[in-house]
């Protein structure tokens, strides 16, 4: 093979959402907005969960999970972004960038698992309510976790490795706000066979997979729901479920689109906003959508707040 001038020993091009300046000014401030309040609201919800004895359900066990997983997806990418258009400066260097793409596709797969766990567990506690507290234990839930935890590290750096052994030769612009696999193969003059294969088959796996255990849990929910007596317990059952679903629809429809579709599909604009939305916008919503909502949530993040604050005339 050739060899060219490896621009990706030394740093990397991060275009951003736009390159017009007054878009970028708009772009920083948004997310300037977003990102404490996301970090925060998943921040807190871990630590309420951690700190109170009354939610250490399988369900609040897998809540605090998913809000860890979203503090840290959305802090690998959204304070270098926020960095870079401050500071005027769009460089990244080779090895942050293979870093960005090992805990992106890391984090992504995380998510991807505790929706699938959550959705697993609002089967169970639906459809078998007496077998609960034997089918989701904490030890069942740990073990979940744990198993999670290895195979997405293991996909990750599978990847990681296989972008590593490229050559850039050319062009080191990403026209993205992050180091993502598909625009970094997009510039690579080595081949990518490979790695288009591997994203598209133990990708494709891990990513339909879960979402076909989403789905087969949801009929299997609706089915149940359906059947129940009282038109009080059918509402809140859909509006529980239904928070759930939207937002694995949205979580599984942006990644989908970015990691699936054929290459020829691609456009940098159109792959850009969908990864802000479910590298952003949906761990930046998750604690609405799945804690804020819950009145033991919602008490245990009171109490929080309330050891944490010192009392007034201290």
């Amino acid at each position: 093979m050739e060899t060219g001038n490896h621009t990706s020993a030394s740093e990397f091009l991060l275009l951003g959402l736009s390159s017009r300046p007054e878009r970028r000014e708009l772009i920083f401030g948004l997310f300037l907005d977003m990102y404490p309040v996301g970090a925060a609201g998943n921040l807190l919800i871990f630590l309420a969960v951690g700190s109170d004895s009354q939610p250490h359900t399988p369900m609040y066990f897998l809540l605090s999970s998913l809000s860890l997983v979203d503090f840290c997806f959305i802090s690998a990418t959204v304070p270098k972004m926020l960095v870079n258009i401050q500071t005027k400066t769009q460089s990244i260097s080779y090895g942050g960038c293979l870093a960005q793409i090992y805990f992106c596709i890391l984090l992504a797969n995380m998510d991807s698992f505790l929706l699938t766990a959550m959705a697993y567990d609002r089967y169970v506690a639906i459809c078998h309510p007496l077998r609960y507290s034997t089918v989701m234990s904490l030890w069942i839930c740990a073990l979940m976790l744990g198993s999670s935890w290895l195979i997405a590290s293991s996909h990750s750096l599978l990847h990681t490795l296989l972008m590593a052994r490229l050559e850039f030769c050319a062009s080191n612009v990403i026209s993205y706000f992050f180091c993502d696999l598909v625009p970094l193969l997009q510039l690579s003059c080595s081949k990518t066979q490979l790695n288009q294969l591997m994203i598209l088959l133990v990708g494709g796996l891990i990513v339909l997979i879960p979402f076909l255990g989403i789905l087969i849990a949801y009929v299997h929910i609706v089915s149940a729901v359906l059947k129940f007596p009282s038109a009080r317990g059918k509402q809140k059952a859909f509006s529980t479920c239904g928070s759930h679903l939207t937002a694995v629809i949205f979580f599984y429809g942006t990644i989908t689109g970015v990691y699936l579709s054929p290459s020829s599909s691609h456009s940098a604009d159109k792959d850009s906003l969908a990864s802000v939305m479910y590298m952003v916008v949906t761990p930046m919503l998750n604690p609405f959508i799945y804690c804020l909502r819950n009145q033991d949530m919602k008490g245990a993040v009171r109490k929080l707040v309330s050891v944490k604050s010192p009392p007034h005339g201290l």
